[in-house]
């Protein structure tokens, strides 16, 4: 008789056990109609030894830093009575994921025969959408391969009736596969198993995973509380969104004066230089973003999403827009007029209205709080009055100073917009809700804002008092005096100085961010 070896034993021990882990074999049920699979995580027996992260790591040939499966750490109690809790948590499988919903390329698959949310590589630009739009932080940028990647529960060996690689490997038989009825799961079960301490609200994307907590537990903290780091600054989005805001700015503003010289107003016509200068921002602008991905030769696949995806319908609207300041600018320099100029202009200002809104609504989402506010698509619109600014300098160096002092009217009133929007957003971080549900997040925007990046937040507020305000009043001053070259030279600075202003507005929006996800997560891999 052969002699019984130690992983014999083990996995003997397992089986007759009756746990998951440990075997390589899984009997699950035959999933029926309405049901799909789902992990079910055991928090009452869970030591926190990360095996499931190493196994999972090891066998989809991640790098130490791509973690498709975390482990979080809380801690709770007062001493000598204190306690820990660990949640290890993958891919929840959600029954309305909002990775895919919001893809632009499509590259997610929600399974019809077993509900696993599944990410095809080979159509994924790397645009991190999908890890903003998670609540859970769970698909991760590889930046080796220039592709977001995620869990997809092993599904290749659970069709060949084999125990997905974090289950095998948990010594203490805390994660297992399960099926669920979704009907059922939402309706009955959701909302007292399907959540665990510090989690994001459930109804956001209704995960799939079942929680099993210890009783009379205390309140946890996450145990990574002290930590705080700003997020990825996302450089070529700052000047992406600022440039293209500018450049709708500028073309409102041509087609206010176009449309006034044409009902007969004592206004000088647009020129082919106003029109370009409409044009270029958001020409510069929008190859910018290309630099943003992973993948930046498939940028155009970006708009294959348009029905669903916010992201695919920037991406249209913008390069649409673009395209038809191009026309503008053809049509003022062939000398067409009248209403086919019009016509055109009209449906381009709609067009990149549209793509700016489109922007803001890529940043509305619950999964990031500090973002999910009307104050983003407010402030997104209002960078745009530095494009009245930059008109009104053009039609000054061309000898029209009526048109200039109605643009830098048009202009200071929406600087003082938007000096208002931001006024709000220090009075709203001033004031926090503690009894808010969001608190967490938003004071960690908070700390970030006052104490990692006050000299930037210091110097945003101010120059935008100067260069939105009193340079473009100064200007109106010198230019009703007759004084021009005055005048010009503080529309440039002031030109110059708002772009400046907008931009720290702009880098602070991105890198104070603070994401719902995953409590006392130490070690999160390459999270953007």
């Amino acid at each position: 008789m052969e002699k019984s070896t130690p992983i014999d034993s083990f996995i003997n021990h397992q089986a007759n056990t009756g746990m998951q882990c440990g075997n390589y074999s899984i009997d699950v049920p035959e999933l029926k109609e309405g049901e799909q699979y789902r992990f079910h995580f055991d928090a009452t027996v869970c030591v926190g030894c990360h095996c499931c992260e190493a196994a999972c790591n090891e066998l989809q040939n991640n790098p130490a830093d791509i973690k498709w499966r975390r482990v979080g750490e809380m801690e709770g109690g007062v001493f000598p009575e204190v306690s820990q809790l660990f949640n290890s948590m993958s891919c929840n499988h959600c029954i309305e994921p909002e990775c895919l919903i919001g893809c632009p390329t499509e590259s997610y698959i929600k399974f019809e025969n077993n509900g696993i949310v599944f990410h095809d590589d080979d159509l994924c630009i790397g645009c991190h959408y999908c890890t903003w739009n998670c609540p859970y932080e769970v698909p991760v940028f590889n930046p080796d391969r220039g592709i977001v990647t995620k869990c997809d529960m092993c599904h290749d060996k659970l069709d060949v009736a084999e125990t997905p690689a974090c289950v095998q490997a948990c010594p203490a038989g805390a994660i297992e596969i399960e099926v669920v009825h979704k009907e059922t799961w939402i309706k009955y079960d959701m909302e007292k198993e399907g959540v665990a301490p510090h989690l994001p609200d459930v109804e956001i994307c209704k995960p799939t995973t079942r929680y099993t907590l210890p009783e009379n537990m205390p309140e946890y903290k996450p145990a990574d509380e002290h930590l705080l780091k700003p997020a990825h600054a996302e450089l070529p989005l700052v000047f992406m969104t600022v440039l293209t805001q500018v450049s709708l700015g500028a073309f409102l503003a041509l087609f206010l004066g176009q449309v006034l010289f044409s009902l007969g107003f004592n206004l000088p016509q647009p020129t082919l230089g106003m029109a370009l200068m409409a044009f270029l921002p958001s020409a510069i602008g929008l190859p910018l973003s290309a630099l943003h991905l992973g993948r930046p030769i498939m940028a155009m696949s970006a708009m294959r999403n348009w029905r669903n995806s916010w992201l695919s319908r920037e991406a249209v609207a913008l390069a649409l827009f673009t395209g038809g300041a191009l026309v503008v600018a053809f049509m003022y320099y062939a000398d067409v007029t009248g209403f086919a100029l019009l016509f055109i202009e009209a449906i381009t200002l709609a067009l990149g209205i549209f793509g700016i809104y489109a922007q803001s609504m890529i940043y509305r989402i619950k999964a990031r709080p500090s973002w999910n506010r009307k104050s983003t698509t407010k402030r997104f619109f209002g960078s745009s009055y530095i494009g009245f600014i930059l008109i009104a300098l053009m039609l000054l160096i061309n000898g029209g100073a009526n048109g200039v002092l109605v643009l830098l009217a048009v202009s200071l009133l929406a600087g003082m917009g938007q000096v208002l929007v931001v006024y709000e957003e220090v009075i709203f971080y001033r004031h926090l809700d503690k009894e808010d549900a969001l608190y967490y997040q938003y004071n960690r925007t908070r700390i970030l804002l006052q104490e990692h990046f006050a000299e930037i937040k210091k110097a945003r507020f101010y120059t935008l008092l100067t260069f939105a305000l009193a340079f473009p009043l100064l200007a109106i001053l010198f230019t009703a005096s007759g004084l021009m070259t005055l005048a010009t030279v503080t529309m440039v600075l002031a030109t110059l100085g708002a772009l400046v202003s907008e931009l720290m507005g702009r880098y602070l929006f991105y890198r104070t961010v603070v994401p719902l996800g995953l409590a006392g997560n130490f070690f999160a891999g390459n999270q953007r």
